[in-house]
């Protein structure tokens, strides 16, 4: 984790507290923090646009005004954001992006294919369609994990691993690593394994298991029966029982149009705020 690159997404609203908490978090361990700013370009009201032949544009005259000032309130947020991360001596910097929500995913992404980690500050929650485009644009369009809750910058002493032999959930592993090492302990959960040879095999989680041992990690595997309750809600409740300061799970094992429409355990977790968790598609 030391001497890594920690993105962190934000936007106006988030707190200095916030942004100052993890900077100082990050100068203690030589992690630099990419700050990037999101803001939403206004937009013409609904008014302004005509239907060609029969009518043009009619834009609102004190429309470029505030165009202006959206802009400088963007610049100001920036250098006062640059301001903060020199007072915590940590090695930083700031990106600011004005743009359409349908745009997020693509420069969230592009930004993140250089980093380590990617962490959304939590007040974003209070804007769905930010949170949802920018963790979908980590989580499909770039290479690393994407954690919410908690910091990326502090270890958790114990690491709740949900594992069910899929790519994602590999994936999630493998964007944990620094994490797991850290750890004093780590668990792996399989909830309703498939024991086949073509799924979880015989005895499911001893194979990841064996893994992360030769990294050094101190590892137990338990499977739990869901007894018929959604997964996700599962696993919040096995790592609540066991004490875990973070979760590690891989997103949309299933279809993401299936996800999307009937909810499902990437959405659960993404939802709930009691656990920090690290997802991985």
């Amino acid at each position: 984790m030391d001497h890594s690159t920690i993105l962190f997404v934000i936007n106006q609203k988030t707190s200095n507290d916030a942004i100052s908490d993890l900077a100082h978090s990050c100068a203690a361990r030589q992690i630099h923090l990419a700050c990037f700013l999101l803001g939403s370009a206004p937009e013409l009201p609904t008014y302004a646009y005509g239907v060609p032949p029969y009518g043009g544009m009619n834009i609102p005259d004190n429309w470029q005004d505030l165009v202006d000032q959206a802009h400088q309130t963007q610049r100001d947020r920036v250098q006062e954001i640059e301001g903060l991360l020199s007072t915590s001596g940590v090695s930083g910097d700031v990106q600011s992006v004005m743009c359409p929500t349908r745009d997020i995913k693509q420069l969230v992404a592009h930004r993140a294919r250089v980093c380590d980690i990617a962490h959304i500050a939590s007040n974003v929650r209070d804007a769905p369609e930010m949170l949802r485009e920018a963790a979908h644009g980590i989580l499909f369009n770039a290479p690393v994990g994407l954690l919410l809750n908690g910091s990326p910058a502090s270890p958790a002493k114990r690491v709740f691993v949900a594992w069910d032999s899929s790519k994602a959930a590999s994936r999630s592993i493998h964007a944990a690593m620094p994490y797991l090492k850290e750890a004093d302990d780590v668990i792996i959960g399989c909830f309703d394994p498939v024991m086949t040879p073509g799924n979880d095999g015989a005895d499911p989680g001893t194979d990841v298991a064996a893994w992360l041992s030769h990294h050094g990690c101190k590892v137990m595997v338990s499977q739990y029966p869901s007894g018929g309750r959604e997964i996700g809600d599962s696993i919040i409740d096995r790592a609540k029982e066991a004490g875990v300061g973070l979760v590690v799970m891989g997103a949309y094992g299933h279809a993401r149009m299936i996800e999307a429409v009937f909810g499902g355990t990437t959405k659960t977790m993404m939802e709930q705020t009691d656990l920090p968790v690290l997802l991985a598609h």
